[in-house]
């Protein structure tokens, strides 16, 4: 290939060049597809898969790819200051939990009439939620957007674990729908509770510090930032806050200019998935802020 190129290049006469160029691209169309189908097959391959095996409608189960984990790890810890060693042992941590995988199976199974049962226990980027709260030891963790309660859990088991360190926490969800939180019962339960309604409202009647902020209700960049708008006066200066939305909105990150805080974005690659991933915006505490 880079011997036609050359050729092609040493052509001093302009019509033949164009020539030869307008032939080497027809042959190099049949090439460049197949360069194209490495990368478009295994997610179709996967997708297929999925259609037969999932009833997943939203929130999928998959989990991260090495690498990527290892990315997780260390953009965890330029946000909290801990060792890259320890971030890495939270994350082993949470996705080695035999208790909480069984917990999510048995209700799951308990629940027939679901419509976005996975084939696997994986939590994707929340394992970045679990290690943050791992590291940072909150003691008021506020999340908007419950769903089934998967995410309720793995930041109540993260509590759970800070507690027996003696560093006690709690958790506040928030969602709409009165059916949320299915999966947050159990031992997870002791350590927080759900608060129904309109987030917002939920948010403005709140009246606890805030230590930990997670936004991953209502998706769309108007009620995400009046979600950051009601929390900025329960922040703390040394807060962090995560957006579930920062791959589509600009709007945590706008946030932190404001609130004289740094901005990070982790991408997610989701492993063996169709799914090409969403991501963490993580809004953090500038040096010397907090």
């Amino acid at each position: 290939m880079d011997k036609i190129h050359r050729f092609v290049r040493n052509i001093k006469n302009s019509p033949l060049r164009k020539f030869f160029i307008f032939i080497v691209n027809i042959f190099l169309i049949p090439v460049r597809a197949f360069i194209a189908c490495k990368y478009l097959m295994p997610p179709i391959g996967n997708a297929v898969n999925w259609l037969f095996e999932s009833r997943e409608t939203s929130n999928f189960s998959y989990h991260l790819t090495d690498i990527n984990n290892n990315y997780l790890a260390h953009t965890i810890s330029v946000v909290t200051g801990s060792p890259v060693k320890k971030i890495k042992g939270y994350i082993s941590e949470i996705e080695n939990d035999n208790n909480l995988k069984r917990h999510v199976t048995a209700n799951l199974k308990n629940n027939p009439d679901s419509f976005n049962l996975g084939p696997l226990v994986a939590y994707g980027r929340r394992v970045g939620w679990y290690a943050i709260i791992r590291a940072a030891k909150p003691k008021v963790v506020v999340e908007t957007g419950v769903d089934q309660g998967l995410g309720s859990c793995i930041i109540a088991e993260a509590l759970k674990r800070n507690s027996k360190e003696g560093k006690k926490g709690r958790y506040f969800g928030t969602d709409i729908w009165l059916e949320a939180g299915a999966l947050f019962t159990g031992i997870y339960k002791k350590y927080g509770e759900i608060l129904y309604g309109d987030s917002i409202k939920s948010l403005k009647q709140f009246n606890k510090k805030i230590d930990l902020f997670i936004n991953d209700s209502d998706h769309h960049s108007i009620y995400e930032g009046r979600e950051y708008g009601v929390v900025s006066n329960l922040l703390k200066p040394e807060s962090i806050i995560l957006g579930d939305n920062s791959h589509e909105s600009e709007v945590l990150s706008e946030f932190a200019e404001k609130t004289n805080r740094n901005f990070i974005f982790f991408k997610e690659q989701p492993k063996n998935h169709w799914y090409p991933g969403a991501g963490i915006g993580i809004a953090y505490p500038r040096k010397g802020n907090k």
